[in-house]
């Protein structure tokens, strides 16, 4: 039974279809960019991003036409890279009002999948950059981001998951040891 969990545990960051960050933070009056990764599957789909608390009824703001072509709508942009299986959102012009929840989305029949995105706008300074509150900032292009992002996975698994799925299995094995002792 342990073993299932440790097992379950390494499958986990492969079973969803969409990430992007948690957070992104930028100024007022500049502009901030969101990337969100899909896996290949999504590759040829449009994707979107929307404003609102839950995903269901937020209001949609832009989305893409299943290329690679940049989309614009007002002060928002997108642009899908099906090579690394990502997609950014610009959004330039920032106004306090900005602030709020935001999804990353990808359009597809039956329920779209949708990560929220929460976009914090500090007053008074113009900065033309962003960075993500729950990482480090990566405003390079998209393969070399899609690039940090594979790397940590691989860290993550090679420290972290590997180990507990050995001890997980060692100790599984150390009990079935003790079990086979006769005992005095």
């Amino acid at each position: 039974m342990r073993l299932t969990w440790a097992l379950l545990l390494l499958s986990l960051p492969g079973c969803f279809s969409l990430r992007g960050p948690a957070s992104v933070r930028g100024s007022e009056g500049g502009s901030v960019t969101v990337q969100c990764h899909y896996s290949s599957r999504w590759k040829t789909y449009n994707k979107w991003w929307c404003r609102g608390r839950r995903r269901r009824v937020c209001s949609v703001l832009v989305k893409t036409r299943g290329s690679e072509q940049e989309e614009k709508s007002g002060r928002v942009s997108i642009r899908d890279n099906q090579t690394y299986w990502s997609f950014k959102v610009t959004m330039e012009g920032l106004r306090q009002d900005d602030a709020g929840t935001y999804w990353c989305g990808i359009e597809r029949s039956f329920t779209d999948p949708g990560v929220p995105v929460k976009l914090i706008i500090d007053p008074g300074m113009v900065n033309l950059t962003s960075k993500p509150l729950d990482g480090p900032s990566d405003e390079s292009s998209f393969g070399v981001s899609f690039g940090s992002h594979s790397r940590t996975h691989y860290l993550l698994l090679a420290f972290v998951k590997v180990p507990i799925l050995l001890i997980v299995a060692g100790a599984v094995l150390w009990l079935k040891g003790l079990q086979r002792v006769p005992q005095e």
